[in-house]
C-alpha cells in the first residue's frame, strides 16, 4: 500500500513537471496533471492543496537534488578549503543548470528553496543522510572548523545561492552580460569576498 501511495505521488510530480515546463503553471489544470499521472483527482488533494503547492515542491525537490549531486561530486575530491568547496558546489550546480535549461527556467530564481524551504519539512519526512551531510551542514561545520568570522552562516549561504541563481540566469539563458564561462570568474571572486 505504501509503495502504491508513493508511486502515485511520484507520477503526479513527474506529470506536473512535464506539463509545467511545456505549458506553464498558469495554463496547466489539476485535471491535466491527474489525467497524465493516471490518478483520480481526489488523490491529488491527498498530497497537495493546489497546483502552486506541487510547483513549489517540484522546485524544492529539483534544486535539492542539484545540491546533493554537487555534494557527492565534492566528496570525490580532496578540496579542504571551505571557500573552494562552496565554489566547487556552485560550479557543479551552474554546469548542471546550463546543461538543462528547461529545469533552470522552471526553477528560475528559486534555487535556494532546496536548502532553506520549510515546505519540504512539512510535506516529506527529512532524509537523515541529507540532513546530516547537506550543503548547509557542510557550510556551518566548515565555518566552525576554520574559525571564520561569519556571524550568520544561514544568511551568508542564502546570499551566495541567491547571487548564483539570480545572476546566472541571464548569463546561461541569454549569454548576458557575458556567456556563463566568462561570467564565472567574476561570480567566484564575489563569493570569495563574501566568505572573508
Amino acid at each position: 500500500m505504501k509503495e502504491e501511495i508513493s508511486d502515485k505521488k511520484a507520477r503526479l510530480l513527474d506529470n506536473a513537471f512535464n506539463l509545467f515546463t511545456k505549458k506553464g503553471v498558469k495554463d496547466t489544470s489539476i485535471q491535466e496533471i491527474t489525467d497524465g499521472a493516471d490518478v483520480a483527482k481526489g488523490t491529488f488533494y491527498i498530497y497537495f492543496k493546489d497546483k502552486y503547492e506541487i510547483r513549489d515542491v517540484l522546485i524544492e525537490l529539483k534544486s535539492r537534488r542539484l545540491f546533493n549531486n554537487a555534494l557527492k561530486e565534492l566528496r570525490k575530491t580532496d578540496i579542504k578549503d571551505l571557500t573552494e568547496q562552496v565554489i566547487f558546489i556552485v560550479d557543479n550546480v551552474i554546469d548542471s543548470l546550463a546543461r538543462n535549461q528547461i529545469l533552470f527556467k522552471f526553477i528560475s530564481k528559486n534555487l535556494s528553496w532546496g536548502i532553506f524551504s520549510q515546505t519540504m519539512q512539512k510535506l516529506y519526512e527529512k532524509d537523515a543522510e541529507n540532513e546530516e551531510n547537506g550543503v548547509l551542514t557542510l557550510f556551518k561545520k566548515g565555518i566552525e572548523e576554520n574559525n571564520l568570522k561569519i556571524e550568520n552562516p544561514e544568511v551568508t549561504l542564502h546570499m551566495i545561492i541567491e547571487l548564483v541563481s539570480s545572476t546566472c540566469f541571464n548569463s546561461i539563458i541569454y549569454e548576458t552580460p557575458l556567456p556563463i564561462k566568462e561570467y564565472k570568474p567574476y561570480l567566484y571572486d564575489a563569493i570569495r569576498k563574501l566568505m572573508k
